[in-house]
């Protein structure tokens, strides 16, 4: 027990220091070291695996929806991110410039990309030709750079890995029916995989991203209220296609411009998941990305017959669960601290007794409820408290979310939520950016987060100005 309460205290409790518990437990954890450039991390094996659940179960949706992977260059020269000026204007402020190769100094300046648009509009003016062409659904899985002046492991990484979809449509309609539809595909994946509900809405044309008609985004929240824009989905109309000269020949056989949208969804999501769900003793994984599902943990191991019935259990779960068998001389205690700290959803132990009674004991990290559990059952049984884990994770966050919510009617009802009540607040806004400005400078920085498919009608007027209300718009802090 000694080990166990200094693995434990390792950690910064979060409710003494959020963002302290925060570093504490990615370091802790093993998911990520820093590197010699700021803003650059190191993507520790267990952090990677990880993403690479992520990634995998996130391929798999887009490709279910017809997307193919493709893959573009990383460097954009100057004059092809000028082309599109609201969207270069955008990202000025975060671009890394390449100006030198080898000895000489290039005679342009190229960009290490921030997002791929350009280089996308740049491909397609040269591939679509005709109706016959379209839709083009392509995602591209990479990384990015963005210089960051304050860095966060997996929040604000200044190079970060992600996904970034790029579709062209032959009509408005088809792009808009196109941007909804990923919309969906991630907050579907946050609850289904993650355990995370999101608010689901539009961005204000203040908070829209730089080039885009619209931006739709899903906004999950963290344990201590703070807002983090999970994923994005843009709706581009035909201004890239005009910028960039990219036409096509119509059904009634005139030129036309096509439709685009991107979308994407990055590392932070990882950070979301610590932020929501983990507690002063680590990480709790949603045990579909997991790295492992299983911990095998042998009490008395020195004991005959005790590791070999061990091993012999881990060989009949593998190929159904990710399992990991720890046979390593350390004591059970550090074992169940060591796995509570990485967050893995269930810890299975087995010790002589067991073996004699024929069973081994499941414990859930989320509630570290311990049940008893017959070898001959247990495939089915882990099954059933791999998916109760989950559910109790997204119950927990929904709790979470709906408690830390609340409703500001007036200016002064804003001003008391902002400072004494961290979470979103819902209010109705003019549509004017002024008022946005006004909220945020008066709050220390409380923006809006979208405004949701689901309005309610809170009041008649503007929570901040009292002209008439357009729209009731979720407000909050962010990461």
């Amino acid at each position: 027990m000694a080990e166990q309460k200094k693995m434990v205290e390792a950690i910064t409790s979060m409710e003494e220091d959020f963002a302290q518990w925060y570093t504490d437990v990615v370091k802790k954890a093993e998911m990520i070291d820093y590197s010699s450039v700021k803003g650059c991390m190191v993507f520790r094996p267990y952090g990677y695996a990880i993403w690479e659940n992520i990634q995998k179960d996130l391929d798999a949706r887009f490709k279910a929806t017809g997307h193919e992977n493709v893959y573009m260059p990383m460097l954009i020269p100057e004059s092809l991110l000028q082309k599109e000026k609201d969207h270069v204007e955008g990202f000025a402020p975060e671009v890394a410039w390449v100006t030198q190769g080898g000895q000489e100094k290039l005679s342009e300046r190229l960009c290490i990309r921030p997002t791929s648009e350009v280089l996308f509009c740049e491909h397609y003016a040269k591939v679509i030709n005709s109706y016959r062409d379209l839709p083009k659904l392509y995602n591209q899985w990479c990384s990015v750079m963005r210089w960051e002046k304050t860095t966060r492991p997996f929040l604000r990484n200044s190079e970060f890995l992600w996904q970034e979809g790029h579709t062209m449509h032959e009509t408005a309609e088809e792009a808009q029916a196109e941007t909804m539809r990923m919309l969906n595909v991630y907050a579907d994946f946050y609850k289904e995989s993650l355990a995370i509900p999101v608010v689901k809405g539009q961005k204000t044309e203040k908070e829209k991203f730089a080039g885009a008609v619209a931006t739709y985004t899903i906004e999950p929240m963290m344990h201590n209220g703070v807002a983090l824009q999970g994923g994005t989905s843009h709706y581009f109309g035909d201004g890239f296609a005009k910028s960039f000269g990219i036409t096509f020949t119509g059904r009634d056989n005139t030129l036309r411009y096509p439709h685009q949208t991107s979308w994407g969804v990055s590392t932070r999501m990882i950070g979301a998941i610590i932020m929501v769900h983990g507690d002063d003793s680590g990480l709790i994984l949603p045990p579909k990305i997991a790295p492992v599902q299983v911990a095998i943990v042998p009490v008395a191991q020195h004991k005959a017959g005790v590791l070999e019935k061990a091993r012999e259990v881990a060989d009949s779960l593998k190929d159904a669960f990710r399992i990991k068998l720890d046979d390593s001389d350390n004591s059970p205690g550090w074992k169940f601290s060591q796995y509570e700290m990485k967050g893995v959803p269930l810890r299975l132990e087995i010790g002589p007794r067991d073996i004699e009674q024929g069973q081994c004991v499941l414990v859930r990290r989320d509630n570290r409820e311990k049940t008893v559990v017959k070898l001959e059952a247990l495939s089915a049984e882990i099954e059933k408290a791999l998916q109760a884990v989950h559910d109790g994770l997204y119950e927990k966050a929904l709790k979470n979310l709906e408690e830390k919510t609340f409703t500001a009617r007036n200016y002064d009802e804003f001003l008391d939520i902002a400072e004494n009540h961290p979470g979103f607040i819902k209010a109705m806004w003019c549509g004017d950016a002024a008022c946005e400005d006004k909220l945020k400078d008066a709050t220390g920085g409380v923006k809006s987060r979208c405004i949701p498919f689901e309005e309610e009608q809170l009041a008649d007027t503007c929570v901040c100005c009292g002209k008439p209300a357009k729209h009731m718009v979720y407000w909050g802090k962010q990461y």
